[in-house]
């Protein structure tokens, strides 16, 4: 196969080692094993001859490369992806003589070097590069000089890197900094950029040490899509050039230190936001009642753990696409909006594609994102990414949300979770609960809910959580596999009876009061054998004392003992009639 240009088997389950014999494809201008379980060494004679080869994918094999620190490959490749690879710990300079290189991929590599700062600059083609999951330290060199290419990408996310934020080129279209060790303030990057606006259209910096506060100079950022600022330090309001990101699709701003008041000129201009996470921060005042009408097309609302007051303003019943509803654990008050059934995407059987596009020029993969959020679901985080389209959530609890449970809520029968525990919230669960058929979680604890638990709640057939503890209610837990495979503790601190709890229910529903009943029984009982023992010490000691202290007593009992001794000796020879007799006889002389 010596005339061969193109040769892909990728996903597939090959095995074994790579056969040397492939550097003797002259031809070869393309190779892809991606995505096998081939191991074991590839040298430099697996490329001897293989001068025209211009793409290279070999990643998500177990494969190590060991080629010396001097060699210079006979190709000049346009695409090299070795990801899940092994070629650390010292990063290969042989890349550096690919002049031509355009896409580079040497993530999860095991490299722990510094690195180089010739890496944004070795090829005037490079648009792609991905050193992601691995243990790089140092400081990132300047980003200035790459970006010449349009819709220009870089993933240094999950490795070690320390310092302030480089600068980056106007050009670069998403910056991917996540999960490293960065600090300082974001001033100096954001607002020391080059002078004509920014191309960036994502920015990742989650999950780092950056601190202070968010300069007022988002302006020239006009074309930013998405934007991660999860678990750093930042501190202060949101600026007001916030409202000139209008592309903005996904902002995250969750735990950080941010405070102040959710300003209409802040956000008002962001219309394409489909995600908002505000949670864990300092946050304060009303929830905006412009949330309803400006970002028509939001999706996912997180605002938990904040310091937010007031009622739940009825213009959130406008977002029809709202997914997911977090306002958990702040300082809300009122009722529950009746509105809530307007939500129409958690009443409907339809799901929307978490993944989008930066923008339509680009086709490539790389040009995608996948939404994600963490939430609490059955009192345990989760962190949903690509399943997030699937999920369908209300979580108001840890308030101070009062009245009832609107019957319209029942409405919204796609939703997923039903969170409200921790409130003010009083009166019965509605009894067509069961509408919501796709429920798997539902949390009303630490409420003042009364009456009997809905038969209806028994036919909730995906419900795998359930706490109802610490509430009034009161009657029969309805009988079913699905209430009776829950805890007790899902029960407690209520007027409950019937299986997963202990006591017994009547026919009419109510409790029998059996414990009280028990308590007297083991009480009577108690005197019972307190007077047995008793008894059976007096009667003891009453007849040994009188044999003791009486000796014309104790001599007529043990003649009486040796004359029945002699007789039933005497009966095991005679006859029984004779025996009875003589005992009498025996009786009368003592």
């Amino acid at each position: 196969m010596t005339s061969i240009i193109t040769l892909d088997l990728s996903w597939n389950e090959l095995q074994g080692d790579l056969p040397a014999s492939l550097g003797n494809l002259s031809f070869l201008q393309a190779l892809d094993i991606s995505n096998n379980q081939m191991e074991g060494i590839v040298s430099e004679a697996h490329f001897a001859n293989t001068t025209r080869l211009k793409s290279l994918s070999i990643l998500d094999n177990p494969l190590t490369l060991k080629v010396g620190q001097d060699w210079v490959p006979p190709f000049q490749l346009e695409l090299l992806d070795m990801g899940s690879c092994h070629l650390g710990p010292k990063f290969p300079m042989w890349v550096r003589s690919q002049k031509t290189l355009s896409f580079l991929v040497l993530s999860n590599t095991s490299l722990a070097d510094v690195l180089p700062a010739w890496i944004f600059n070795f090829s005037s083609e490079l648009q792609y590069l991905d050193l992601s999951q691995n243990q790089i330290h140092g400081r990132i060199p300047t980003l200035m000089n790459m970006g010449t290419q349009e819709y220009s990408a870089i993933d240094l996310s999950q490795n070690h890197f320390e310092g302030p934020l480089p600068l980056v080129s106007s050009k670069v279209y998403e910056l991917d900094l996540s999960d490293n060790l960065l600090s300082g303030s974001i001033c100096q990057f954001l607002c020391s950029s080059p002078s004509e606006p920014m191309n960036m259209a994502a920015l990742y910096l989650a999950n780092n040490q950056l601190s202070g506060k968010l300069p007022n100079c988002w302006s020239k950022w006009k074309n930013t899509q998405v934007l991660n600022l999860n678990n750093n330090g930042f501190d202060g309001g949101i600026p007001s050039s916030f409202g000139s990101l209008i592309f903005l699709r996904s902002l995250h701003l969750r735990s950080n230190n941010l405070s102040g008041i959710l300003s209409f000129s802040s956000l008002q201009n962001c219309i394409n936001l489909v995600t908002l996470d505000l949670s864990r921060n300092k946050f304060e005042g009303n929830i905006p009642t412009w949330l309803g009408t400006s970002p028509a097309k939001l999706r996912f609302l997180i605002a938990g753990f904040n310091e937010f007051h007031g009622h739940i303003p009825e213009q959130l019943c406008a977002l029809n696409s709202l997914q997911i509803l977090d306002l958990s654990n702040n300082n809300l008050f009122g009722p529950i909006p009746k509105c809530f059934n307007n939500f129409s995407t958690m009443a409907i059987e339809k799901v929307e594609d978490t993944e989008f596009w930066y923008n339509t020029t680009a086709q490539d993969g790389y040009y995608s994102y996948v939404e994600a959020a963490l939430l609490l679901l059955k009192g345990e985080p989760i962190e949903y990414n690509k399943t997030l389209a699937l999920v369908n959530i209300i979580d108001l609890s840890g308030n101070s949300l009062s009245g009832h449970i609107p019957l319209e809520i029942t409405n919204l029968s796609n939703l997923l979770s039903l969170n409200l525990s921790n409130n003010l919230l009083d009166g019965e669960i509605p009894m067509r609960i069961d509408n919501m058929r796709e429920l798997e979680s539902i949390d009303f604890s630490k409420n003042k809910f009364s009456g009997e638990i809905p038969q209806s709640m028994s036919s909730l057939n995906f419900l795998s959580y359930l706490n109802l503890s610490y509430n009034n209610l009161s009657g029969k837990i309805p009988t079913g596999t699905q209430l009776q495979s829950f805890n007790s503790s899902s029960f407690v601190g209520n007027k409950l009876c019937g299986p997963p709890l202990t006591p017994n229910c009547s026919t009419n529903g109510e409790v029998i009061v059996v414990e009280k009943n028990r308590k007297k029984d083991d009480h009577e009982m108690s005197w019972f054998y307190i007077g047995m023992a008793v008894g059976f010490i007096v009667g003891f000691w009453g007849f040994c004392g009188s044999l003791i202290f009486n000796r014309t007593w104790r001599h007529s009992y043990f003649r009486f003992l040796d004359c029945i001794k002699d007789q039933i000796y005497v009966a095991s020879v005679l006859k029984l009639r004779w025996f009875r007799e003589t005992i009498t006889s025996c009786y009368n002389n003592q």
